[in-house]
Order: C-alpha cells, then structure tokens, then sequence
C-alpha cells in the first residue's frame, strides 16, 4: 500500500501566514483630510456652546434699563401693573 501526501504538512499554518500587502503609493502633494458636512455642525455646535457657557446670565445693560424705569413715578401705571400680571400667570400656566 503507497500512501501519496495531498497536501502541506500543515495545512493550517500555511493558510495562517500573513499576506503581505502593497506600500501605499505616495503622491507628490502634502497631506489633507476631508471633514463631513456633519462634523462641521457638530463644530459649531460645540464653539456656541462654548460661547453661552462662558457668557453671563445677568445682562446688566437690561438691568440698568429697568431700575431708570422703576425710578420713574409715573412709569408704574395700571396699565404695566396688568401686563405684568398677566405674564405672570401666563407663566405659571394660570390664565
């Protein structure tokens, strides 16, 4: 009885090997990379938040702007006393 060999020893080792792959071909240009539309709003997304984080709360010139008001005798009348109110209720969902 002849018993021929089929195959490599080990066949699995063979299949294993690493394939080496082609050197990337270098252009004459500098480098560049492309950034999506999406990306690009997620940017401006982050700066302006940013921003609103780093500004503050209190406007101080709409501050100033209602104490000269409130200085004012004759600027509280029945008129404002009613529009304030009625934003205050429509704020607490009441009206």
């Amino acid at each position: 009885m002849n018993v021929e060999r089929l195959g490599p020893l080990e066949p699995v080792a063979k299949q294993n090997k690493a394939k080496r792959t082609a050197k990337p071909v270098k252009t004459g240009g500098a480098d560049s990379i492309n950034i999506s539309q999406d990306a690009k709003s997620m940017g401006e997304v982050y700066k302006a938040a940013e921003i609103v984080k780093s500004s503050s709360d209190v406007r101080m010139d709409r501050v100033q702007e209602v104490k000269d008001k409130l200085k004012d005798p004759s600027y509280i009348d029945s008129k404002v006393v009613e529009s304030v109110a009625d934003s205050v209720l429509d704020v607490f969902g009441l009206s």
